[in-house]
């Protein structure tokens, strides 16, 4: 018997390939990526990079919540940035949703992300140590 479990909500993008939105082993939890789509529309949402970066951990959360924990059971969080010129502007953000201890965590730059987005991010989390 596996202790594997898909976690699946609508309060959060639906996948947009091949995955699902997070994967639960024992008190472990495996997020996808997560990009600046809203859950009810599928669209993009349209504003700055603060506000993807919003969308984005709205949706983290929302994932999170689903699997039975909250942002505060992150303990590794992968960032991913089309412009590390908006670093700055991630970390005030992220503030807004987590406090401290913060969990590890990785920002890196690359070439583009899925539908012309700035921001994805992932996560792992634990939930009840």
């Amino acid at each position: 018997m596996s202790n594997r479990a898909i976690i699946k909500t609508d309060k959060a993008p639906a996948a947009i390939g091949p995955y699902s939105q997070a994967v639960k082993v024992g008190n472990t939890v495996y997020m996808s990526g997560q990009i600046p789509l809203d859950p009810t529309t599928m669209d993009v949402v349209s504003g700055d990079f603060e506000a993807q970066a919003i969308q984005v951990f709205d949706n983290l959360k929302a994932v999170c919540v689903e699997a039975g924990g909250t942002l505060d059971d992150i303990v590794k969080l992968n960032l991913y940035l089309v412009d590390l010129g908006n670093f700055g502007a991630v970390n005030e953000v992220m503030t807004r949703y987590f406090k401290e201890p913060y969990p590890a965590r990785a920002a890196v730059q690359v070439a583009a992300l899925p539908k012309g987005v700035q921001f994805e991010a992932e996560a792992v989390l634990v939930i009840g140590d």
